[in-house]
């Protein structure tokens, strides 16, 4: 019997948008879960992939992109029945295989959680990986201890706008937002940042320096940008203070000095989702959710037709999440 066509995102040339198409729905195999996709986020990991400029190599084409998603269980287990509401990952642009954007897919069980009935698809879709990111920064490579005083530098960006919030619900003393623009500066202070300080354009360390040091030193720095604004978050620590990178949107390299390290004896500690087990990241996704059904965890983004996937492939600003 032939296959169903559904609808599907497809790179079908690397370095080119996402382009609305067909692809035939797939059929669950050995240790699988089929699922009824509601929601698939954009996110910057899915961008890089399709480029064919990450270190993943260039994919194969056409493939349907998409690292994660959130849907409803098709067929799946005793543990996932039929209905479950789930979020799931894919390893699309990585790996050979097809990713979230698309009415179904087919991922195997260990990359699957299950989620609390009342949850917002699209919003737990919107936060995914990138809210797991920023609380697994904040507290298992981080070691936040409440009353601690955090930066968060990037503040614009969903891992930030996470950062703030679960900081926040985490028992942070104050927090410091640091963003580019106006907007997200705002953004951050109704997110329950106590300050929000300008990055402006400069790659000026002292200056940057002098700008976040404007509340007094901090005990933790979440720093999804790296570059210069990694180096001055440095001189702005207390003693044994710890920085806690997990992106380079600012630059790959930072102009660090030994002696704001030595001086204070400062931590800086890396960060990737790819170090968690399943049972760790269904831990913090579970943690995410129930803040998101609290009502204290919230970020900017826009429900947009699959159909309709080129022309915000590349759109900047709030998180696109794609509806099949």
């Amino acid at each position: 019997m032939p296959s169903r066509s559904m609808r599907a995102a497809l790179i079908e040339t690397p370095g080119s948008p996402a382009v609305a198409g067909e692809r035939a729905e797939p059929t669950r195999g050995e240790g699988e879960v089929l699922v009824a996709v509601s929601a698939a986020p954009i996110v910057p990991l899915d961008r890089l992939c399709a480029s064919g400029t990450s270190y993943f190599g260039v994919p194969s084409t056409p493939y349907v992109p998409g690292v994660q998603g959130v849907g409803l269980v098709l067929e799946g287990s005793a543990d996932l029945p039929k209905g479950t509401p789930v979020w799931f990952a894919t390893n699309a642009g990585m790996q050979p295989g097809d990713g979230s954007m698309r009415s179904v897919a087919a991922v195997p069980e260990h990359d699957v959680v299950a989620l609390a009935e009342a949850a917002d698809a699209v919003l737990v879709a919107a936060l995914g990986l990138s809210a797991v990111a920023a609380w697994m920064a904040l507290t298992f490579r981080g070691g936040l201890t409440a009353g601690e005083r955090v930066l968060v530098l990037g503040a614009g960006g969903v891992v930030g706008q996470a950062a703030i919030q679960l900081a926040r619900s985490a028992g942070a003393g104050r927090i410091v937002a640091a963003a580019r623009g106006e907007r997200s500066r705002e953004r951050a202070l109704a997110l329950g940042a106590d300050v929000a300080v300008p990055l402006g354009d400069t790659d000026d360390v002292t200056e940057l320096a002098d700008r976040l040091r404007v509340d007094g030193p901090v005990d933790l720095v979440v720093d999804p940008l790296f570059g210069a604004a990694a180096a001055a978050a440095l001189r702005v620590l207390r003693p044994h203070g710890r920085l806690v990178n997990l992106g380079s949107s600012a630059g790959e390299t930072a102009p660090i000095d030994s002696s704001t390290l030595r001086s204070r004896s400062l931590r800086v500690l890396g960060y990737t989702n790819n170090e968690l087990t399943p049972a760790q990241r269904a831990e913090a996704l579970a943690h995410v959710v129930a803040q998101v059904r609290a009502g204290r965890l919230t970020t900017a983004h826009e429900a947009v037709p699959l159909v309709d996937v080129t022309g915000v492939w590349d759109r900047g600003g709030d998180r696109i999440v794609l509806i099949p």
